[in-house]
């Protein structure tokens, strides 16, 4: 455990929903709900405001418009969130090497790195201090809770005690004072299903779990949680601040502005994206094993699906098949009529080796599936349709200027006219087919390598502390 504390744990507050209000003047201090907007929708961030009617992640649209009929109801608008973490992550790494981000809105920054006289309480809590005060300006209005402590533990902990916009420094010496009240919920990792069985062993709080001994808490959880709860319960967290973990995986997605629904366009990208990541795989002198395709449908559900080779690949055509074939599968068992507003191809399992072809094809890829594989690649993904306006997307109009969508319906698009840097403005309605009214943004783009973590993806397996049940 380190002497300071000198982990510090970044956690922008309500990230999705803040961002909406900093954008739409006349939503500031006001519920505002941001995920899927429709009667199977669920909800991925809600504001503050929200949140005092009971309104949380994960809750359905249905039931959160029964808690809050008030509120906004937004559809997402990643460019803009990935624009405003995109800052964040920037302004963390000037002030230290070493920054782990976890997801758009939540960082580690190790601040045995920074340029800090010492890591005395004072000086480290005045800049701290200083860091958000940074943050706001720099993402002009945003809020973040901080929390400072011995490990990566603590920090996580101590960061969501004083939500929003706080600042909580865990004295090193305190950490155990601090647990042993909390519910074993307070743990990562400890989710419904292990909070029953510990509940079912008489283990509520983190000083119940402190009182487990091992070989109990083993017949409980199992053997590698069960080590972990028994480190974590003592406020034992020796994990570093990691900058760059060396590469599991090499994946190509994109986000669309048009939900998508045809599964020969589906097919099409997912072929396009195989070429792109067997190009990066080949550049690198990597091959892999294990393919998986990343689907986020329009009420932001994420789905993904794997296939193992028996040997690892480079080759765009295998990629592709494998991917295509998911597709098919995940298209049997999952009602995507509603849209798909992600796509993505991924490889892991790498090696530096490639499998040498027993059936003699060449390394690139030929054959008599060349030019169905060029048909499929060369699909051309739909651009914003003239009635499609969902609540919270950007728009310009000839005339008005830039606005956001109401909402729309029977023909009608309502448009809110204001901006992050203009007062409340005006609203208006126009037919859906207005062709002054166009969208401002064009949120289509690929995945950028140095791009925090996206929160929707699957857990790590190699990471023992993130959150499986």
């Amino acid at each position: 455990m380190r002497a300071h504390a000198s982990v510090l744990h970044l956690d922008l507050d309500a990230f999705f929903a803040s961002v909406e209000q900093r954008d739409k003047p006349s939503l500031r201090g006001k519920p505002v709900v941001v995920g899927g907007v429709g009667g199977r929708g669920v909800v991925s961030t809600a504001s503050y405001e929200a949140r005092r009617y009971g309104v949380r992640s994960a809750m359905s649209t249905r039931e959160a418009r029964a808690r809050c009929p008030h509120a906004a109801f937004l559809g997402g608008r990643f460019h803009a969130y990935r624009e405003s973490s995109t800052t964040v992550m920037r302004l963390l790494r000037e002030v230290s090497p070493l920054v782990e981000p976890l997801s758009f809105d939540e960082a580690f920054v190790d601040l045995e790195q920074a340029d800090l006289p010492d890591l005395e309480v004072a000086t480290v809590r005045a800049f701290a201090e200083d860091l958000r005060a940074r943050v706001t300006a720099a993402t002009g209005g945003l809020t973040a809770s901080v929390g400072i402590g011995t490990s990566k533990f603590i920090a996580k902990v101590a960061s969501d005690l004083d939500k929003p916009d706080g600042l909580v420094l865990v004295e090193p010496g305190t950490e155990r004072d601090l647990l042993r009240p909390m519910r074993v919920s307070v743990i990562p990792g400890v989710g419904p299903a292990t909070v029953e069985r510990l509940r079912r062993g008489g283990v509520h709080t983190v000083a119940d779990l402190e009182g487990v001994d091992l070989d109990e808490l083993v017949q409980l959880v199992g053997r590698s949680q069960g080590h972990g709860l028994h480190q974590l319960a003592r406020a034992i967290d020796e994990r570093p601040v990691v900058p760059e973990r060396e590469a599991k995986s090499v994946s190509v997605e994109g986000t669309y502005e048009t939900d998508l629904t045809e599964r020969r366009l589906l097919e099409g990208l997912l072929t396009r994206q195989a070429g792109e990541v067997a190009a990066r795989l080949r550049k690198a002198g990597m091959s892999g094993r294990t393919v998986t395709i990343k689907v986020r449908l329009h009420d932001f559900t994420t789905v993904n699906r794997s296939t193992t080779l028996a040997s690892p690949t480079d080759q765009a055509s295998m990629i592709g098949r494998m991917a295509r074939a998911l597709l098919g599968e995940l298209i049997s068992t999952t009602d995507l009529s509603g849209g798909v507003r992600l796509l993505g191809v991924g490889v892991s399992g790498l090696a530096d080796w490639v499998q040498e072809d027993l059936f003699g094809e060449t390394g690139e890829d030929g054959g008599a599936e060349d030019a169905e594989l060029a048909a499929l690649a060369d699909v051309e993904v739909p651009r914003h349709s003239r009635g499609t306006w969902s609540p919270g997307m950007d728009v310009v109009h000839a005339e008005r200027g830039r606005g956001w969508v109401w909402g729309s319906g029977r023909g009608v698009v309502t448009v809110r006219f204001e901006t992050a840097e203009t007062p409340a403005g005006p609203v208006r309605s126009f037919p859906v087919d207005d062709p002054a009214l166009s969208p401002w943004t064009t949120p289509l783009r690929e995945e950028d390598p140095d791009d925090p973590p996206d929160p929707d993806d699957p857990p790590d397996p190699a990471e023992p502390l993130s959150r499986q049940d």
